[in-house]
Formats: C-alpha cells, sequence, structure tokens
C-alpha cells in the first residue's frame, strides 16, 4: 500500500471530499488533487450567493431522491451509505454547524461559504493530502494497470488510481479526454437556469417576489411550483429553476423558445373564480375599486398590471365587475402567457444535464466497468439535482462511495 498513488482530477467539491476521504480510508496512500485553475472549490465559493448551500434537509431517502430529476435510481443505494444526514454529521464531526431554512436549504451558520472552503482544506491538510493548482491534466493513459497523466505543462506522471472529479461541462467537446477512454457520454445540456422574457407585457416589477406560483411548459406535462422572482431579464426564482432541471432536454430542443404558463394563485381557476365572486358580495369588499388592494396574496404592483391586463379601469368597484373581466382577470391570474426567449444561467453557478453515462460505472464503487482503477464523482457524471442543496449532496455521496472504494 505503501506506493500506491491515488490522483484526483479536480479542485472543487467532489475532488476534495474522495480526496479526503481516500486519504482517511488509506492513510499509507499518498493522494494528490491536480487542478487546472489557481483556485480550488471556486463553485463552492459562489454557491448559495457566497453562502454555500451545502446539502437539503430532506427528511427521508424518498424525500431526498426526488430532488433529482436525473440520477436518482442510481443515487438511491449510495444514499443508503451517505446521505444528507452524513453530511450533515460529516461537517459537524470538523467544526462546521449547519442551518436550516424553511424551504430546506442547509447553510453553514456563519452564513458563509469561506467556512465550507476552510473546513475542507483543513481536512485535506490533516489528511496528508497534497494540491496542485494551476495543473491541468490533458489526458490520462490506461497503462497495464497503472495510469499516465500528461499534464499541461508537458509533465508525465505515473499513477496507480485516478478519481475524475473535473465537473459538468457546457459543450460535449469538454467530455473528449475522457471518452478516449472507452466512455459513453451523455450530450450535455445546461439545467438549472432562469427564463429571459424580453417581451413581457408587465412592467418595472424587477426585485418583486411571489411566494409560491404554478410554473408550467405550455403543451406539455412539465409543471413546477414555488416561489418566482421578476427579473430586468424576466423571471427567476425556485420554481422556474426547478422546471428548467426537469425540462433541460425538452427545453434545450425547443432552443429555449416557448411558452410559459404561470398561476400566480396556485389555485385552480374555478377555485379562483368563486373567490372572486364571493368578493364581490362581501360586504367589506363590494364598495372598493378592484385594483386597490390584492388578494391571494399576490404583490401590490402586480395585481394592478394584471386587473389592466384584464381591461379593468381604475375606477371599477367590485361589486360592478362584469362578467365578462371577471373571466379576464380569472385568465390572467391562473393562466399568465409568458413568451420566453432565451435563459440566463443562474447566479454564477452552472449545471449541467449530461456527462459520463452511469451506465459504465459500477454503482457500488464508482468504478469505471471498462478501466479498472478509474472512478468518478461529482458533476462530470449524468447527474444533476434541482436547486436546494441537492447537487452539491450528489457531489459528496460520490465522491465518499469512489473515495472508500478507490485503494483497494
Amino acid at each position: 500500500m505503501q506506493s500506491l498513488h491515488i490522483a484526483v482530477i479536480g479542485g472543487g467539491a467532489a475532488g476534495f471530499m474522495g480526496a479526503i476521504t481516500a486519504a482517511e480510508t488509506f492513510p499509507t496512500a499518498k493522494v494528490t488533487i491536480f487542478e487546472k485553475s489557481r483556485n480550488v472549490l471556486s463553485k463552492v465559493k459562489v454557491s448559495g450567493g457566497g453562502r454555500c448551500n451545502v446539502t437539503n434537509a430532506a427528511p427521508t431517502l424518498p424525500e431526498l431522491v426526488k430532488g433529482y430529476p436525473r440520477g436518482a435510481k442510481f443515487l438511491r443505494p449510495l444514499f443508503e451509505i451517505f446521505n444528507n444526514q452524513h453530511t450533515i454529521q460529516w461537517f459537524e464531526s470538523r467544526g462546521v454547524a449547519l442551518k436550516t431554512e424553511p424551504d430546506g436549504r442547509m447553510f453553514p451558520t456563519t452564513d458563509s461559504s469561506e467556512t465550507i472552503i476552510d473546513c475542507l482544506q483543513q481536512a485535506a491538510q490533516r489528511a496528508g493530502v497534497e494540491v496542485r493548482t494551476s495543473t491541468g491534466v490533458n489526458a490520462i493513459v490506461a497503462d497495464g494497470g497503472q495510469f499516465l497523466l500528461r499534464l499541461q505543462s508537458g509533465e508525465e506522471l505515473s499513477v496507480n488510481r485516478v478519481l475524475v472529479t473535473s465537473g459538468g461541462h457546457p459543450q460535449l467537446s469538454g467530455y473528449d479526454w475522457l471518452a478516449t477512454l472507452g466512455l459513453d457520454i451523455e450530450t450535455p445540456v445546461p439545467s438549472l437556469f432562469t427564463f429571459n422574457a424580453p417581451k413581457l407585457p408587465l412592467k418595472d416589477l424587477m426585485g418583486v417576489s411571489i411566494g409560491k406560483v404554478g410554473v408550467k411548459l405550455a403543451g406539455s406535462k412539465l409543471t413546477e411550483a414555488g416561489p418566482m422572482l421578476f427579473t430586468h431579464w424576466g423571471v427567476s426564482g425556485p420554481a422556474v429553476l426547478r422546471l428548467s432541471a426537469w425540462g433541460a432536454r425538452e427545453l434545450a430542443s425547443k432552443n429555449y423558445q416557448f411558452m410559459s404558463l404561470i398561476n400566480f394563485t396556485n389555485q385552480k381557476p374555478n377555485e379562483v373564480q368563486e373567490q372572486l365572486t364571493s368578493m364581490q358580495r362581501d360586504v367589506q369588499w363590494k364598495g372598493k375599486f378592484v385594483p386597490t388592494q390584492a388578494p391571494f396574496g399576490i404583490p401590490q404592483r402586480l395585481w394592478k398590471q394584471l386587473v389592466e391586463l384584464a381591461n379593468i379601469p381604475d375606477t371599477m368597484r367590485w361589486a360592478d365587475l362584469p362578467a365578462k373581466n371577471l373571466h379576464r382577470l380569472v385568465e390572467q391570474l391562473t393562466n399568465f402567457q409568458l413568451e420566453v426567449q432565451g435563459k440566463t444561467t443562474f447566479k454564477d453557478e452552472f449545471v449541467t444535464c449530461g456527462g459520463v453515462n452511469l451506465a459504465n460505472l459500477d454503482p457500488k464503487t464508482l468504478e469505471s466497468r471498462h478501466v479498472s482503477g478509474l472512478f468518478f464523482a461529482g458533476e462530470v457524471l449524468d447527474i444533476d439535482g434541482i436547486t436546494g442543496g441537492y447537487n452539491f449532496q450528489a457531489a459528496w455521496t460520490t465522491a465518499v462511495i469512489a473515495g472508500r472504494s478507490i485503494g483497494y
């Protein structure tokens, strides 16, 4: 075991977790992280607006796997071994306490991603992991039970095991160096993106958020519910991001030109109609002007514009509202048509649908079925989650399983 050298390619979340786990599991092995950029853990730094959304507090494994549009079946048995509860314990045992927000996202109590970065770097240092930055790997050559790494600098290095944690790539060509090893690659397309709507009929709503809306892809069964945010380019928020994840391939096939239907009440149209009709008769409402007070928890600025789109004048009282205008208002509230023309990456976070086909791997060890001694973890795999800490959890889980298996 003394001569065993494990190379970890990629210094992100999965790379560090895999390297730490390998070094702690096989203490006599040499473990080296190779990171092509000057800085490690850069995605951890920007995650969650700089707070780092470490994992999700899903109470059961069935609930946890619901967060993965791709890879859920593959992850399910791995979560039996290392899941979100294990992640919490892992960080807390190293001095990092986590907190849960109402939507299930978990962050360090410091609200700083630097806390997670420091923890991972210190754990790696204690375990004896060597970290080489500005050291890109151009090629992996399997050589009779050994591996030859060809570095960008021209250096060639022989190692015994390789864990690839190089992350997702936006282009298929980004996986060419892995395809030469006989791996099947699923064509990557973006996931977790916001919707651009340059023809949005609603004006000056940037920064306005709504607690829970329904967002649907017209002509499809794809639908999501959750908070939504108006931006200067269109709409964002968890409901939009989740829909983009579940519909990643379908939306890519449409070249991100599609109609989205928004239900601002997240209720059925007949229920909304009944409530509005009731307001017309209610002594507290019937004498009031329709645009002045917003029901359903809708922000006042949005409500006023929806009323205008229903051709309801400012001077119209609830008691006098004609049936045709009431129907138009119900339509605007429950079936608002948003023409989407393009997408925008969510903040500085980049997630891809696609990558190394999971059929290439031993599902118990994350080792390649084609090349002995070659392992994979993290976003380089065809696994991706919705927003809320699921992608980091997949990284921690696959990295721990690979790290525990790689020294045998």
